[in-house]
């Protein structure tokens, strides 16, 4: 029988060693950040950047995993199959968590129960773009006159994307659905050829990323008419959110921080304060703004209900549009 004063210390220091591995690192082993698309691209770099500003904090290195890979499927399933101790955590964005659980036909992964969130990390707006010589032809040089135009003459407009289930073709259907208006989609293999396409006049109109948009709109190529946030973008403060003229229109690119379900809850809250700082350093926002990401730290349970509800809004959205990836 075991003496009981000595079983309290004992249960204790149990309770505590589930975490030991990761406030300890005694053994030096790095935290592993999984970042399910190719090095170079947006969501790498400010991986890497918040990295870079949470490492001394954190007690040692974090090392980014480049795995990409079926949409981001190969990625995020990593994460959610890895060891919940804190030594894994990765990257959860708008089609890992919100688009490709209803675009494709198997998922490695349940996007709802297999992770555990940290935080939100940033926020990019889309943007409304017309070729500026075709709005300038057609009269259009706001949101209204599109949908006026669109309205008196049906199915004469067109509108690119990178693809079927790309975020441009999405937003493209959830414009047409609440304008209640008509445009033939276009797909292309790829953001550049369709965004090619409508610089070129082969398309009408492109719900594009706001920082691969930017330049064509500051050289007078584009005419941006709105952005897709709920709010004026802090990078484009002139040009109104399609949600002044289509009353709670919302499809702006998010991506955050998660862990593997399970993760030990006084890990998952160490975690969130040392990335919440870091996202909130003004160097962080200085690096940020370059890709035109708006930084967005929120508490653990703030970043569950918004991927749950974004999960929930994309249900619907990727359901209208048909499409389908095998």
């Amino acid at each position: 029988m075991s003496h009981p004063i000595t079983r309290r210390p004992v249960l204790s220091l149990l309770a505590a060693s589930a975490a030991l591995p990761f406030l300890a690192r005694a053994d030096n082993r790095p935290i592993r950040l999984v970042v399910p698309y190719a090095a170079g691209g947006p969501i790498d770099v400010t991986a890497r950047a918040l990295a870079e500003r949470a490492k001394d904090a954190l007690g040692g290195p974090i090392i980014i995993d480049n795995k990409p890979g079926a949409g981001g499927n190969i990625g995020a399933d990593m994460v959610a199959k890895a060891a919940p101790d804190g030594l894994t955590i990765g990257i959860a964005a708008t089609a890992t968590n919100a688009v490709n659980p209803w675009l494709y036909s198997r998922m490695p992964y349940n996007a709802a129960t297999d992770f555990a969130p940290i935080t939100q990390m940033v926020r990019v707006p889309n943007v409304l773009v017309m070729n500026a010589e075709t709005a300038q032809r057609l009269k259009i040089n706001n949101l209204k006159d599109l949908i006026a135009y669109a309205k008196a003459n049906p199915a004469k407009l067109n509108y690119g994307s990178g693809g079927n289930g790309s975020a441009g073709h999405l937003a493209g259907e959830m414009f047409k659905k609440a304008a209640g208006i008509f445009a033939v989609h276009i797909p292309y293999n790829g953001g550049n050829p369709a965004q090619l396409a409508l610089l070129s006049g082969q398309v009408d109109f492109n719900f594009d990323n706001l920082a691969t948009a930017a330049p064509n709109i500051r050289g007078g190529k584009l005419k941006a008419l709105a952005v897709t946030t709920l709010q004026r973008s802090p990078f484009l403060p002139e040009v109104p959110p399609v949600a002044d003229t289509l009353k709670g229109f919302a499809i702006d690119t998010w991506w955050g921080l998660v862990a593997p379900a399970g993760t030990p809850r006084d890990v998952l809250e160490r975690l969130n304060r040392v990335f919440v700082d870091a996202l909130n350093a003004p160097e962080t926002k200085t690096r940020f703004a370059a890709l035109f990401a708006e930084p967005v730290p929120t508490t653990p349970e703030q970043f569950g209900a918004f991927m749950k509800s974004e999960l929930a809004k994309y249900e619907q959205v990727v359901k209208a549009t048909g499409a389908k990836v095998d």
